[in-house]
């Protein structure tokens, strides 16, 4: 008699939140990087990663950096940032963008969000501008635009004040067709691994003003002016301004042209994915009592991630760890910066955020990169349902 076998288990689910992809000449530019003996900073490939951003953005200058970080804290030196400057950011942000700020002096005015797009809300930025305000940083969440025309009029009345764009999601972004990074003074960019566009770290800042240039270079190459030495318009180069070691690898920038290169095929591809996660949970969206991202009219978004909004934070967390459990790798996102024990170490002033606090709370990002396939996505939806209703009944 035939012993029978049990059929072999399936394998376990393991859908990662974020995996970078290879998607071009990658590994063959870096290849070519290194064979060309220019691994440093200001070499062919940042100069042609530079200049894609700059046709795409209008910019007057983009400067590659080591992170989008680096990128804020160039903002910060430009703009003389310093004791007695208050800088106002999102509370609903990342650490870095208030740091970079914080670091030159300045005190942080953390503002509350839009209930919609999760941006800046300018009713809330006109409550804390006042003379002492240099610097405005809204974050364009998700790709999706913040309200600039309604925080550039808030602004209009503080005119020592300047637009700084966070950028770190919005690449290829739009508002009413104008690139997203455009609109203010200095813009950053993000190419971390979690990124759209990725060379594993990496950033840049977008220089919009003309007059500007020129000192953002010295800024960049360690206050010096070695990139006047460089275009031949000094036999020698010194020390001019304030800076640091802003520049980013021309190993790294190599992998980032072939990402750019391919960026029709990126939007698309997550456009797709976008799509498919949103037309699979529409439907359920008012059984379960969970929000979708928004995108108001005149806004085209970078697609940079995918999240759901349940109607409380138990919900939420009950989803996310059976969500873990079954090998789905979704995630929360920012906590909220004005609580934090760093933030109120250097706040301007107590702040009052409900939507950050609320949001923080309720706010899942599902696993969201271009390789994921239909099937995957049809996995997540299934096991993020069953999840729900498990919670909610609970």
């Amino acid at each position: 008699m035939t012993e029978r076998t049990a059929p072999p288990a399936a394998p376990p689910v393991n859908i990662p939140f974020n995996r970078p992809s290879v998607i071009g000449d990658e590994l063959e530019n870096i290849r070519t990087a290194v064979q060309q003996g220019h691994t440093s900073a200001d070499g062919p490939y940042s100069a042609a990663a530079a200049e894609i951003l700059r046709a795409e953005t209008g910019a007057a200058e983009v400067l590659l950096t080591t992170s989008c970080t680096a990128a804020l804290e160039m903002s910060a030196m430009l703009l003389d940032v310093g004791p007695g400057d208050t800088v106002v950011v999102p509370s609903f942000g990342f650490v870095t963008t208030a740091l970079a700020y914080s670091r030159q002096g300045a005190r942080i005015h953390f503002c509350d969000i839009e209930p919609d797009t999760l941006g800046l809300d300018p009713a809330r930025l006109a409550e804390v501008m006042d003379p002492s305000v240099r610097a405005v940083v809204p974050i364009h969440y998700a790709g999706v635009a913040a309200d600039l025309a309604g925080i550039r009029s808030v602004m209009a009345a503080w005119p020592r004040a300047e637009l700084v764009e966070d950028n770190a999601h919005g690449l290829f972004g739009s508002l009413d067709g104008q690139p997203l990074g455009s609109f203010g003074r200095f813009a950053t960019l993000s190419f971390h691994e979690t990124k759209n566009f990725t060379c594993g770290e990496g950033g840049a800042l977008v220089v919009n003003r003309p007059e500007d240039v020129e000192r953002a270079r010295v800024v960049y190459h360690k206050g010096t002016d070695r990139s006047a030495f460089l275009m031949g318009q000094v036999d020698k180069y010194s020390w001019q301004d304030t800076g640091s070691s802003f520049g980013l690898s021309d190993v790294l920038a190599a992998y980032l042209v072939a990402q750019l290169e391919r960026r029709t095929w990126v939007l698309e591809r997550r456009r797709s994915v976008f799509d498919r996660y949103a037309s699979l949970l529409a439907p359920h969206a008012e059984e379960l009592g969970f929000r979708l991202p928004a995108v108001p009219a005149g806004r085209t978004q970078g697609y940079h991630m995918f999240y759901v909004l349940f109607e409380d934070r138990p919900t939420r967390d009950g989803v996310l760890g059976a969500r873990r459990a079954a090998g789905i790798h979704a995630t929360f996102h920012y906590v909220p910066l004005h609580s934090s024990t760093g933030g109120r170490r250097v706040a301007a002033a107590e702040a009052d955020c409900p939507v950050t606090d609320d949001a923080s709370g309720r706010l899942l990002r599902l696993p969201f990169f271009n390789e994921l396939t239909d099937d995957e996505i049809d996995l997540v939806v299934d096991r993020l349902l069953t999840a729900a209703r498990t919670a909610r009944s609970v």
